[in-house]
């Protein structure tokens, strides 16, 4: 079964340059005194509304605007002239290293920005370390965001150094760049020296065991870390075990845990599940796109029966079957920490799905459950719509890529009659339903007068004219008998 990988990229960073805008300079190049002259009316009107912003506004965001290194030298001024402006973004803009340079003196005077967002650009190492030296001097900025920005090694050395001299910056985002074992040992020696960081984002690097050995050892020295976040950066097992001894050792109350997509199998998993068992802080953690079988899931849910602190756990894509699945629903018997359970993308089938349907009748505290892609099928549908009419926790329910076809719906439906205080999203999407399981879930909807349900997605699936029209017929039943709005997707 594929995997698909989450991308750590923010929307920002993806932003395309706004289309009909045509800057008369390129990315790249560095202010010359002719600018005036170079650019157009319309390029240079634009940079005049952008310079206001920037000078009347708390939060900016300038991304993906294409306006490269002499945009910004443009409109870095402003950003001293502006003393309330908190947050400005200029992700994907063409930015290069010499355009850092255009923050020299502005970023010093300037004391009331908190975040500054670089992300998307190709400033390099080169860039980083221009950016760096300037920040040594600022005491305001407490969220860095670098993401998908060239860096190398020598950018990562760059931030470790700057991390070693502040006390202001508390979050620090390195995503998607090009970090490797050297580079991680930079920041983790600044993690010995640096108790003022709460959250650093390492995902899509190339940390490997020998990067996340070498964080671990800063990490045994660090009291203020919160978040750590390292997706997708193939640490395996080997490099768990590392990772774990690190944050056991640690009194830094570490609240969330990204390790998501980095080749753990249920050997990693044992690691993890000591850890687990002895945090008192952990609030969140990631886990998804691994291999941890059945094994694996067994070792965290006997874990989780320990722990009193995680919420929210995403086992999903882990190779879990209905072995597993059950295991992990054991633990809900006697937990109520636990409020978000995401095990999508594990092909644990209708025998996982009555298990977990059983317990969850009457026990836990889940309130929002994820289980796309898990191949329950129709039988499957109808144990987890026996479960929506007794249980009184759930808001969320994802039942995506199941193969639920009419059937299913037709089963679901019947729930959705019943009286339900707390569903509020029900999404049905990838399930190959048609214009009668779209009719069933419409009368429904017309049914229930006290529905709770204000999102239902059906999209991406075979419904016609007609299947629609009876959606839409009962979202505009439910709204003049009730006057509660329901967004239907289809």
């Amino acid at each position: 079964m594929p995997k698909p990988a989450r991308s750590s990229l923010s929307a920002a960073e993806n932003k395309s340059p706004e289309k009909g805008m045509k800057w008369s300079f390129a990315p790249g190049t560095n202010l010359l005194s002719g600018f005036t002259a170079k650019v157009d009316r319309e390029s240079k009107q634009k940079l005049n509304e952008f310079a206001k912003q920037l000078r009347a506004f708390r939060s900016v965001d300038m991304s993906g605007c294409n306006f490269g290194d002499e945009g910004l030298f443009f409109l870095a001024e402003s950003l001293a002239y502006n003393q309330i402006l908190e947050e400005v973004s200029f992700a994907a803009n063409g930015i290069t290293a010499e355009g850092t340079k255009a923050f020299d003196r502005v970023l010093q005077s300037n004391i009331s920005l908190k975040t500054l967002n670089i992300s998307g650009n190709p400033i390099g190492d080169e860039g980083a370390k221009i950016l760096c030296e300037i920040l040594v001097d600022n005491v305001g900025i407490e969220k860095l965001q670098l993401n998908s920005a060239d860096l190398g090694d020598e950018g990562a050395k760059a931030i470790a150094d700057l991390l070693k001299k502040s006390s202001t910056l508390r979050v620090v985002e390195l995503n998607n760049n090009m970090i490797d074992y050297s580079g991680f040992t930079s920041l983790a020696g600044a993690l010995l020296e640096n108790n003022a960081v709460r959250s650093i984002y390492l995902n899509g690097n190339y940390g490997g065991a020998l990067g996340a050995n070498a964080l671990a050892k800063g990490l045994e020295g660090n009291k203020s870390l919160r978040e750590l976040h390292l997706q997708g950066n193939s640490i395996g097992d080997e490099g768990v075990r590392a990772l774990m001894s690190g944050l056991s050792s640690t009194k830094a109350k570490l609240t969330h845990l990204d390790i998501g997509n980095n080749s753990i199998s249920a050997k990693g998993a044992f690691h993890v599940a000591e850890y687990v068992k002895k945090s008192k802080s952990l609030f969140w953690l990631n886990m998804y796109m691994n291999d941890i079988g059945d094994e694996g899931a067994e070792k965290i849910a006997d874990a989780l029966k320990q722990n009193r602190s995680i919420a929210i756990i995403d086992l999903g894509g882990n190779n879990i079957h209905a072995k597993g699945i059950s295991e992990i629903a054991q633990v809900l018997k006697d937990n109520t920490v636990i409020t978000t359970l995401e095990i999508g993308y594990n092909p644990f089938g209708p025998d996982g799905m009555k298990v977990l349907s059983e317990i969850l009748k009457f026990h836990g505290n889940v309130k929002a459950l994820k289980l796309g892609w898990c191949q329950i099928g129709a039988k499957g549908s109808e144990y987890i719509a026996d479960t929506l009419k007794y249980n009184n926790t759930i808001s969320i329910l994802d039942l995506r890529g199941n193969g639920l076809r009419d059937e299913g719906a037709v089963c679901l439906a019947r729930s959705l009659k019943v009286v339900n205080e707390v569903l509020t999203e029900l999404d049905l999407g990838f399930n190959e339903i048609r214009d009668d399981g779209a009719f069933a879930i419409a009368q429904a909807l017309k049914s229930n007068e006290d529905v709770k349900i204000t999102s239902l997605n059906l999209g991406n699936n075979f419904l016609t004219k007609f299947g629609q029209s009876a959606l839409t017929d009962a979202r505009d039943h439910v709204y003049e008998m009730n006057e509660k709005e329901v967004n239907i997707v289809f």
